[in-house]
């Protein structure tokens, strides 16, 4: 029988359970953070398109990650 959706979603929010052969996603979540304010820092020194590219394609990166692609 299959695992229940919610189920899956409790155990994406509890940080004590650990998945089989699946590191935590605390990890990419910084880098992450980090990539988003690198990109930050490229808008405020006046790189503005590479900041918005680098923002727009992690912000899909993280979109497909999550999704489960």
């Amino acid at each position: 029988m299959a695992e229940d959706d919610f189920r899956r979603w409790e155990r994406e929010l509890d940080p004590g359970v650990s998945q089989e052969g699946r590191p935590g996603g605390g990890g990419l979540v910084l880098v992450a953070g980090l990539v988003a304010m690198g990109c930050a820092a490229l808008i405020v020194m006046g790189d503005v398109p590479l900041g918005a590219a680098g923002l727009v394609l992690s912000s899909v990166v993280l979109l497909l990650w999550r999704i489960g692609m």
